[in-house]
């Protein structure tokens, strides 16, 4: 504690991101994808002139946007860049949930949602998941400050359908909805295309999973023309520049190879299922999952010892140290390789 601080900063709980280790170990803690961006972002990356480094970047980050808009079939101005998805959810919790109602969420999803809520003083009403762990669409109530979950959801992994979403958009019209799409390339399906419909309605994604992009730090968010305003009101008044000139090219290549979009995807898609599997037949719980992990536990195993066990297998997992998930590991998934290596480590821990 420090004397120095302002008064709310001794109340922050922060966001513990997983761990990146100094050590080798095979990585499946922080769904990072196994593979490598497209062959045209090391193009950028050797190419790139550096004498445009000593220029700032366009704060409007226009041709970014307008790749993202040919991608998802939307206008420029219904787009939104930033420094990560992070940063994106940030700037739209400041944005759009700063009200007296309280902002509804899951108990369980994403869990930098209560630290936003904690900084900004955003009062937060958290709903139960279903007893087949996915998000009660129902609970939520036109009369919130707000609604914010994941879809497909972390780290349950569950995923509704557009129709379901749209359901809920004919209901809840008088606040805005965010539905966070990190994952949504691994197998769930997109509501973007709800945007024409919803002006209520604000959709975020990242560069750093389907995408291979995590190192680089990019997100957006698609909405009305009225939500990106407000998004950019945010940002302007607290970085005019996000998005790096560098950065910004990396993603119009990631954008333009939809060859390779598409073979890692599958890859990853084809990997999970295959793991899930092999994590049955070795008697754990497997929850269904249209993202790039998988929430698993075992009725007979302490999570927490087999991730102890995993570790000292060099093989790094994520356990979360809380009520609900005790008992659970979320393991992300990496190359066929590595979950080789993960189901034999785990066949003789659970001998």
């Amino acid at each position: 504690m420090s004397r120095f601080w302002s008064p709310n900063v001794h109340s922050l709980t922060p966001y513990v991101p997983g761990e990146q280790p100094r050590e080798q170990l095979i990585k499946l803690n922080t769904n990072e994808n196994p593979y490598s961006p497209a062959p045209g972002v090391g193009s950028i990356l050797r190419d790139f002139r550096t004498d445009h480094l000593r220029l700032y970047p366009d704060p409007s980050s226009h041709e970014l946007r307008e790749a993202l808009a040919r991608t998802f079939g939307v206008e420029v101005e219904q787009v939104f860049v930033g420094n990560g998805s992070d940063e994106v959810l940030a700037f739209a919790f400041q944005a759009f949930f700063c009200h007296q109602q309280a902002l509804q969420m899951p108990e369980i999803s994403y869990s930098f949602y209560p630290v936003y809520c904690n900084l900004y003083g955003i009062t937060r009403s958290a709903l139960p998941l279903d007893a087949q762990w996915r998000i009660d669409l129902d609970a939520f109530s036109n009369d919130a400050g707000g609604v914010v979950f994941a879809n497909p959801n972390a780290p349950s992994g569950h995923g509704h359908t557009r129709k379901d979403i749209n359901t809920l958009l004919e209901r809840i019209r008088d606040t805005v909805v965010l539905v966070d799409e990190a994952y949504v390339d691994f197998g769930g399906e997109s509501v973007i295309p709800l945007v024409a419909e919803h002006d209520n309605l604000l959709v975020t994604g990242t560069f750093s999973k389907s995408r291979s992009l995590a190192g680089i730090r990019l997100g957006y968010a698609v909405g009305s023309r009225e939500l990106i305003e407000g998004l950019e009101r945010v940002k302007n008044s607290f970085n005019s520049f996000p998005v790096d000139s560098l950065c910004s090219a990396v993603a119009i290549a990631a954008l333009e190879d939809k060859e390779h979009f598409e073979a890692c995807r599958t890859a990853v898609i084809t990997t999970r299922e295959n793991t899930r599997q092999r994590l049955e037949q070795l008697g754990f719980d497997v929850l269904p999952s249209q993202t790039n992990f998988l929430l698993t536990s075992h009725p007979k195993y302490d999570a927490a010892q087999l991730f102890v066990g995993l570790r000292k297998r060099g093989i790094l997992v994520r356990h979360f140290n809380t009520e609900a998930l005790n008992n659970w590991l979320r393991i992300s998934i990496g190359t066929d390789n590595e979950m080789n290596s993960l189901i034999e480590a785990l066949e003789s821990l659970c001998a």
